[in-house]
């Protein structure tokens, strides 16, 4: 069987949620089923380690699809016309988009539809395109898959899509996120936030996110609680992050938020172990793998109480109004006060996060794909 997969994300370095779930599962699927041929679709010149296997044959399509106009070229000319050339039985799309000008059966994963709920955080021409397509997307797939049950529940509402047609494929937690030891956890205190204790988030910076709030929130708990406790901001600057740079030049206590970019996961990894808890009060999530990331480390997280979070947390986390300022101060005060509190949430990390495997995540998403030419 010729499975062809959207592999667009698979950028080297830069690889974040979306392009995490493609390369953990991809990686592992490749393996397990020597017996079939993968066909890579890239959109631009590829990184060699991304062809995991000898099954699996790398093709570059044009044109390079980041841009709306461009997405509709990419995915309803481009990539149906390689679907035809290659005779691909089953068009795998890892990234939410797919082609509604194919025959070929469909397995599409939607990890949220945060766009739904949110539209002002995107630009006019983005908004458009993805409430426009994406109904069209969820209806001429043959099977969808998301990654927690409130996103399928939410992708069945929302475009009145039988839930009997969606599977729920959990995101796992790469390896390298483990409890850190006394000394690795002194070291990264050291490196990353002056030798003090920190809070951490970790995401790519967009108004979705919530960093503005979390920020406000951090200073109304400097003023309240005399502490050298830091805040460690990991992330890229995505897009409408104009408040949030203004935020960063003018706030009060601006030493005490250390900022950084992009990071590998090795070193993103060394971060997230070392922090005194996870700070996450997204406004929305499909999933939210940084809470996952955390947990498996044993740091113990504060939380949304919407959308998928709770979910994914479990009994992990504190959970905040992300809309409320103070209720998001006031649990960082809890976590920073109440050591026997904190140390219950962290007791209950392994097992929550234990929950989330990409062993089981790829071969669930494997009979995903095969129900597709069912």
């Amino acid at each position: 069987m010729r499975i062809a997969v959207n592999t667009r994300l698979l950028l080297k370095g830069k690889l974040e949620g979306i392009g995490w779930f493609t390369y953990q599962t991809l990686e592992r699927m490749v393996k397990n089923h020597p017996e079939h041929e993968f066909i890579f679709f890239f959109d631009r010149p590829y990184d060699p380690s991304f062809v995991f296997a000898k099954n699996v044959t790398p093709v570059v399509v044009p044109p390079p699809a980041r841009h709306p106009v461009l997405f509709y070229l990419w995915f309803d000319w481009s990539v149906p016309f390689m679907l035809r050339k290659y005779k691909a039985d089953i068009f795998l799309s890892t990234d939410g988009q797919s082609s509604i000008n194919t025959k070929v059966p469909t397995c599409l994963v939607m990890h949220d539809i945060a766009f739904e709920h949110y539209p002002e955080h995107l630009i006019r021409m983005q908004r458009y395109y993805w409430r426009h397509f994406s109904p069209k997307f969820a209806r001429k797939a043959k099977r969808i898959v998301t990654v927690t049950e409130f996103s399928k529940q939410d992708i069945s509402q929302k475009y009145h899509i039988p839930v009997e047609k969606i599977d729920v494929v959990h995101n796992g937690v790469h390896d390298a996120y483990r409890p850190l030891t006394w000394e690795e956890r002194e070291e990264a205190k050291n490196k990353y936030a002056d030798g003090c204790e920190y809070f951490v988030f970790v995401g790519a910076l967009h108004p979705r996110k919530n960093v503005v709030n979390l920020l406000k929130a951090f200073v109304a708990f400097k003023k309240h609680h005399r502490t050298n406790m830091k805040l460690v901001i990991v992330g890229r600057m995505a897009w409408n992050f104009e408040e949030l740079e203004e935020m960063k030049e003018e706030m009060p206590f601006k030493k005490d938020v250390k900022w950084s970019g992009y990071m590998d996961v090795q070193e993103l990894s060394k971060v997230v172990g070392g922090a005194y808890a996870l700070a996450y009060p997204s406004l929305f999530e499909g999933f939210g793998i940084p809470i996952v990331e955390a947990l498996q480390c044993g740091v113990p997280a504060i939380v949304s109480n919407t959308s998928s979070m709770p979910e994914v947390a479990g009994d992990a986390a504190l959970l905040v109004d992300p809309k409320d300022v103070e209720d998001i101060a006031n649990k960082m005060a809890i976590m920073y006060k109440d050591e026997a509190l904190r140390a219950r949430l962290a007791a209950a990390a392994p097992a929550q996060a234990a929950k989330f495997n990409w062993d089981v995540a790829a071969e669930k998403l494997w009979e995903s794909v095969m129900k597709t030419i069912q």
